[in-house]
């Protein structure tokens, strides 16, 4: 028994230089993997939900548009089309072997951009020249950031105004109405507000406090200097701070604390979230030590 325990103990003892280099290996894919991964996600959503619904909704105007280019045969005197030579003012048309007719540019450029077997009816060649000459993406994806930032900036500035804020406001107690939908959008805004609302954050001073006991510290984003009553109970001044957790940052509790038992600390809101967000694994040194030094 001893023997067959002994003998496991040198597997697991030659095995872990191999479990340690896969875990480092993962520790350091995972960051850029994760990463990409996030990213990947923001652009196929982008792309579902934005990106196609404006690029169909364009094909089919562009194709009704460009349909009342097609011409019947009859209408067209034969002199007009083409015969296998260039087109030429003269000869603007070429005809499909459906018996209609289009514009001779259009099959050109259909057939100039290697497109094989050419469309054999009329409506299908300008679907695919509509395509090719307005619907590539070198054409599409800057169309549509143009469009995207200028209706932002459009509705930041509606917002900013008196109006657009009344409408807003209507507009959320609506959704504040709503069972289910309310507790999704309050927690959504929640993070969007602490992500994008930058001149709050600019303000924001990042401290240590002993919590939960003594001796035991908690990062804090120090948000204000509470209530009056709060100062004047506690006789010398108070702040009022966010002490969030871990992982998630954007979520914690509210405290008040007098000012004289808050650490400031020398790090910026970016290494602090990161110390939160990785539960202490990134950590800038000698923080705390350093913020104690100076105190005493």
């Amino acid at each position: 028994m001893e023997a067959t325990s002994k003998k496991n103990e040198k597997k697991r003892g030659a095995l872990e230089p191999f479990r340690r280099a896969v875990l480092s290996g993962l520790a350091v894919l995972l960051p850029p993997l994760l990463t990409i991964v996030i990213f990947l996600w923001v652009a196929n959503t982008v792309n579902t939900y934005l990106l196609e619904p404006l690029v169909t909704s364009s094909r089919q105007v562009l194709n009704r548009h460009f349909r009342g280019e097609i011409r019947s045969a009859d209408t067209v005197p034969p002199e007009q089309i083409r015969d296998g030579r260039e087109a030429t003012l003269l000869r603007p048309f070429q005809r499909m072997p459906d018996n209609q007719i289009v514009p001779a540019e259009y099959y050109d450029y259909v057939q100039e951009n290697g497109v094989q077997p050419i469309p054999q009816t009329s409506d299908e060649l300008m679907r695919v020249f509509v395509d090719l000459r307005y619907l590539s993406p070198y054409v599409v994806i800057p169309a549509f950031l143009c469009v995207f930032i200028l209706i932002l900036y459009l509705l930041g500035k509606f917002l900013a105004a008196g109006i657009g804020r009344f409408f807003w406001m209507q507009f959320e107690k609506l959704i504040n109405r709503l069972p289910l939908v309310r507790n999704v959008y309050s927690s959504v805004k929640q993070v969007t507000d602490f992500m994008f609302t930058e001149q709050d954050l600019a303000y924001t001073r990042v401290v240590a406090i002993e919590y939960p006991r003594k001796d035991v510290w908690a990062l804090a984003f120090v948000t204000g200097e509470s209530f009056e009553d709060l100062r004047a109970a506690a006789g010398e001044p108070v702040v009022s701070m966010l002490v969030p957790t871990s992982p998630m940052p954007f979520t914690g509790f509210t405290v008040t604390m007098k000012k004289s038992e808050v650490l400031d600390l020398n790090i910026t809101l970016d290494q602090a979230l990161q110390f939160i967000v990785s539960c202490g694994v990134v950590a800038p040194r000698q923080v705390i030590t350093e913020a104690l030094a100076k105190k005493n």
